[in-house]
Formats: structure tokens, C-alpha cells, sequence
């Protein structure tokens, strides 16, 4: 991914933090040269030292027989984004497109019957914990948990690298930064209030 130097992110515990808030994302493989790409819920898992990726994938999507022959496999996380007019700057310039955007890289296996159990039990504690009548793993009938995990691919990447890139207007000045800010409040779009969201943020943890 290119990234001007602007916007690179290299502080792992906020990329990691930030897969953790945007962990819907698309894995990548390829099949002789074709990019094949799939949209998935997927898990942030950190093991002594290193970091992994887990998910799940229809047994009758075919790119998960490519998980364990390719040699690098690409996850993409993204955050909110908006179109920021040229109209909001101080002085005359060209619009833009503000984004946060986390590539990462690894090898990836097919995790056994047990480690799918464990990595779908997770998968529901986190979004279903804290609901009036929680869909949890022991709460659903085992007859129809197995044949759902007939239905499915687990799998497991090791991360072996990231790129990071959070273009957030940080290359204008800061009256233009604020002003952007408050024009993207006034926008109707959801993404564009809460890419506002995202630079206030980060103006008061400069301050």
C-alpha cells in the first residue's frame, strides 16, 4: 500500500487497536494470478509473542483451498471515510478523500474441528455478551451447531507484517484541520461524521 509519510501509522498497539474496532474485513488470496477476495468477520488473537488473524469461510467458497498453498495471504481493515472539499481550506487547492486503512500480511491454516469451536465461542462472546438474551455457543442446540460447523472453514493467519495509513488531514494547518472538522459534522453522510469523529479525537489527544 502506498503510503505518503504523512499518514503512515507504525505504532502496532494502535494498528492492532484499531483492527480490534474494525475487525470486519477482506481477505485476499490469489488463483493463477486473479485476485480472489472474500468479506469476513474476523478476530484479532495475540499468542505469547505473535499476532493472529481467525475467521471463518462458506465451505463452498472455494478460496479457502488457497489458504494453505499461498504463500502470502492480504487482510484489509477499514475505518470511516469522506470526501473533503477543496472549498473547506484557507487557501485554493484540490478536494480529496480521508481514510484509515490497515493492510496485513501472512501465511494462513486451516484450524481443526476443536480450534473453530474456540474461535466461534469468541466470536459470540464479543458481540453477543452483552445483549438481553445472548446467542451464545452453550445456549445453541448441538445438533444444530454441528451442522453448521459442517457448513464451514476455519482458519488461522500468522501476521507477518502491516501497513498502516490513517489520512486524516494532518498536512493542512490547523485552522483547516478544524474547519474540516466542523464541515464534515454538517454532512448527511454517516461516514463523514464519523471521520469527524476520528480527527476530533485526534486534535484534543494532541492538545
Amino acid at each position: 500500500m502506498y503510503i505518503p509519510k504523512y499518514f503512515r501509522v507504525a505504532n502496532a498497539d494502535e494498528v492492532w487497536d484499531f483492527v480490534q474496532k474494525n475487525s470486519f474485513g477482506t481477505i485476499v488470496t490469489t488463483n493463477h494470478g486473479k485476485p480472489i477476495a472474500t468479506h469476513l468477520p474476523l478476530q484479532l488473537r495475540k499468542e505469547e509473542e505473535d499476532y493472529y488473524i481467525t475467521g471463518h469461510i462458506a465451505y463452498g467458497n472455494p478460496q479457502w483451498k488457497a489458504f494453505e498453498t499461498s504463500e502470502d495471504v492480504l487482510i484489509i481493515f477499514q475505518g470511516p471515510h469522506a470526501y473533503i472539499s477543496s472549498s473547506w481550506y484557507e487557501k485554493e487547492n484540490v478536494p480529496t478523500w480521508n481514510y484509515q486503512a490497515v493492510h496485513v500480511y501472512g501465511t494462513v491454516s486451516i484450524l481443526d474441528k476443536e480450534d473453530l469451536k474456540q474461535d466461534l465461542t469468541m466470536l459470540l462472546q464479543k458481540y453477543e455478551k452483552h445483549r438481553e438474551n445472548p446467542a451464545l455457543w452453550d445456549k445453541l442446540s448441538p445438533e444444530m451447531l454441528e451442522k453448521q460447523l459442517k457448513a464451514i472453514v476455519g482458519f488461522k493467519m500468522k501476521v507477518q507484517e502491516f501497513q498502516a495509513a490513517y489520512k486524516l488531514s494532518q498536512n493542512r494547518n490547523e485552522t483547516d484541520y478544524v474547519n474540516i472538522i466542523d464541515q464534515l459534522k454538517k454532512e448527511e453522510d454517516p461516514n463523514s461524521k464519523q471521520m469527524a469523529e476520528v480527527m476530533e479525537g485526534r486534535l484534543q489527544n494532541h492538545i
